[in-house]
């Protein structure tokens, strides 16, 4: 015999409310760019007592995100799951970074593998119409896997960290001892095609003077993105 469940009414309530909440605050639209994104979360994130809070409002808030802002894709496989983890599914997917970049450049987020053999992190350096404003996993103990670009020009949230690429034929290690030597930390992240990608601590801009006494000579601020 089946056996109705008993409703909690207290429960119930606590469900609607949730409900009625996150359908106004779909109604209420993005917010003006990636940083404001990210310092509303930080303020959310103040808020949680535990992991599982933590995690909690990550998920709900990227889905917001993708909801109310724009078109979330991604190209890779590393960056489809990151995505799906962060954004809900369906993920829209795309063939490789070349795809991705294209729909970048017509006003869409895209979370784009870092690891491959071709360095289209190092496109963007000829490209200033296009930036790096996120990368996953985004907490500060972790090694980013996938980098999110866009159209939107991303500003200092209070923690951040900054991609820089260089053609230098230095190793990791001489071409970070240089960075330290003019007021960087540094940590190098992959290295394709005679480039090499770094991330520096801190919000970097692009037109920073230290950057030029910096090895190589294609070179350059690509964007940055919070950490958690």
């Amino acid at each position: 015999m089946l056996i109705e469940p008993e409703m909690d009414a207290a429960t119930g309530t606590l469900d609607r409310a949730l409900a009625e909440a996150l359908a106004a605050r779909m109604a209420a639209g993005a917010r003006p760019g990636p940083d404001a994104e990210s310092l509303a979360l930080r303020d959310l994130l103040a808020t949680a007592t535990d992991h599982r809070s933590v995690q909690m409002l990550h998920a709900v808030w990227g889905r917001i995100v993708a909801v109310t802002g724009p078109v979330v894709f991604a190209a890779g496989a590393a960056a489809t799951l990151l995505a799906a983890d962060r954004h809900g599914l369906p993920i829209r997917t795309l063939a490789d970074a070349d795809a991705g970049l294209a729909e970048a450049a017509r006003g869409a987020r895209v979370i784009i593998d870092l690891d491959g053999p071709r360095p289209w992190w190092g496109r963007l350096l000829a490209r200033p119409d296009l930036r790096i404003v996120a990368a996953l996993p985004d907490d500060r103990f972790g090694r980013p896997r996938a980098l999110t670009v866009s159209k939107e020009t991303p500003g200092p949230t209070g923690e951040d960290r900054t991609f820089w690429v260089t053609d230098s034929r230095l190793a990791d290690a001489a071409i970070l001892d240089a960075l330290g030597q003019i007021g960087f930390q540094g940590q190098a992240l992959v290295s394709a095609g005679g480039l090499k990608l770094f991330m520096l601590a801190g919000y970097v801009q692009a037109e920073d003077g230290r950057l030029t006494t910096a090895p190589g000579s294609l070179k350059g601020v690509i964007g940055a993105a919070p950490v958690y």
